[in-house]
């Protein structure tokens, strides 16, 4: 165990095991989740539920074994879910071109990792309107998951309204939300996955769902979407904002949650010149998303459920191992994944849409300027309100930009700021 340097770490190989165990219990509600959002863009869910638990496995391995930091990875929530409402459902894009995005701002991540691009738009984006970024994808999956459990619905007067709570299917949705926040406000390992078996065992014996027929199966094939991306279709102009964003979204998120579990597990110290585990960590993410498009997923990238393994003493790649060997078993739970009813799932998006929500109680409104305030305040509004990230992401840097203009204020609009300034309005020119 010389690779992992364990005793430069002050951990064991049990330790890492049990933190391990944790991390995989707590993010192992992506693989049914993850195969009920890009189900609903069209993808053949078994296909996904085994795309999700193998890219899952491999990039974590290779993120263990590439880093040695104890970083697990898998389909990122909130662009997954963008793929399947916004550009699927909502652009009416083909779900291959959809993966040819999620491809080509994979490759350029490949590219930038191995660069200082990272340091470059970190610095160059207020921190602020980062923050708005992580909340306004928090409110936009919040309302897809309120959506899908019926708690609201459309309506021509209003455009939408509070949903029919005589529904059974309601309030088994409503079961499954208190459930997930009550598990998690007292932070027990596997909450959401706890309480998606809960209310599926509700669901079950109320009839509103089948009970499985059997628990374990082999693997599905992940033939009907394994390479079927189309890059070509995706080279387009018209485009470009949509493959920025899901580039600007996934090196956020990423950053975010490396710092976040970097600094408890003390790694990625910026005052050690040769700690080179942020620069591999990064290139680990883009990788596995360029891979993950290949299978068949959406984005990859770095889960911030790695925390609770860090919380449990894992400090190595080897807690990364262990997890992505726990995650072998979820390749063979596909009947039982397909059984949970879908108000069972969708209540997860919104816990973790608030999650990601709380980002924005960092913004200090009171000291921020009208630049700073309009366009963290159209990020944050316009990505529920749109169905887009895109939208949100370039109505906020475009209103920066031209208050920031008005005023005079030109020291404040570096390049990078200029660079995203563009390419958002291109997504309204386009």
């Amino acid at each position: 165990m010389n690779f992992f340097k364990l005793k430069e770490h002050n951990t064991t190989v049990g330790t890492e095991f049990s933190a391990g165990f944790t991390t995989f219990l707590t993010m192992m509600y992506i693989v049914p989740v993850n195969g009920f959002i890009l189900a609903d863009a069209g993808l053949p869910m078994d296909a996904v539920v085994t795309a999700t638990a193998l890219i899952t496995i491999l990039a974590t391995l290779f993120s263990g074994l590439w880093s040695n930091t104890p970083i697990a990875m898998s389909v990122g929530m909130g662009l997954n879910a963008y793929f399947s409402y916004g550009l699927v459902l909502g652009m009416k894009m083909p779900w291959e071109t959809a993966l040819g995005i999620v491809f080509l701002s994979g490759i350029l991540f490949v590219i930038l990792s191995l660069t200082n691009f990272r340091i470059w738009i970190m610095t160059s984006i207020p921190m602020s309107l980062r923050r708005a970024i992580s909340a306004g994808i928090g409110s936009f999956i919040a309302f897809i998951g309120l959506k899908q459990m019926g708690m609201i619905t459309a309506n021509e007067a209003t455009l939408v309204s509070l949903g029919d709570f005589s529904n059974p299917n309601v309030l088994i949705g409503v079961l499954g939300l208190i459930l997930s926040f009550s598990l998690y406000a007292y932070r027990i390992k596997g909450a959401f996955i706890f309480a998606i078996g809960i209310t599926s065992i509700v669901a079950w014996s109320l009839g509103l769902g089948e009970l499985p027929k059997e628990i374990l199966a082999a693997p599905a094939s992940i033939e009907p979407i394994f390479f079927k991306l189309d890059i070509l279709s995706a080279l387009s102009l018209s485009l470009l904002p949509v493959i920025v964003t899901f580039l600007i979204t996934d090196m956020f998120d990423t950053l975010g949650t490396l710092t976040g579990v970097g600094t408890r597990a003390k790694l990625f110290q910026e005052n050690n010149k040769d700690d080179k585990s942020l620069q591999k960590t990064l290139e680990a993410d883009a990788i596995a998303t360029t891979a993950g498009a290949m299978i068949g997923v959406s984005t990859t990238t770095a889960f911030i459920e790695s925390a609770s393994g860090v919380e449990e003493g894992g400090r190595t790649g080897l807690t990364a191992v262990f997890t992505a060997m726990f995650f072998v078993t979820t390749l063979f739970m596909l009947p039982l994944f397909k059984s949970i009813p879908s108000n069972a799932i969708y209540p997860v998006l919104v816990v973790v849409g608030v999650l990601m929500f709380t980002e924005l109680g960092k913004i200090n409104f009171e000291d921020s300027d009208l630049a700073t305030s309009a366009g963290a305040f159209l990020i944050v509004i316009l990505m529920p309100l749109t169905f887009s990230i895109t939208n949100g992401i370039a109505a906020g840097f475009l209103v920066y930009t031209i208050i920031k203009l008005a005023k005079k204020e030109f020291t404040d609009l570096n390049l990078g700021i200029l660079v995203i300034t563009f390419i958002s309005a291109l997504a309204f020119i386009l």
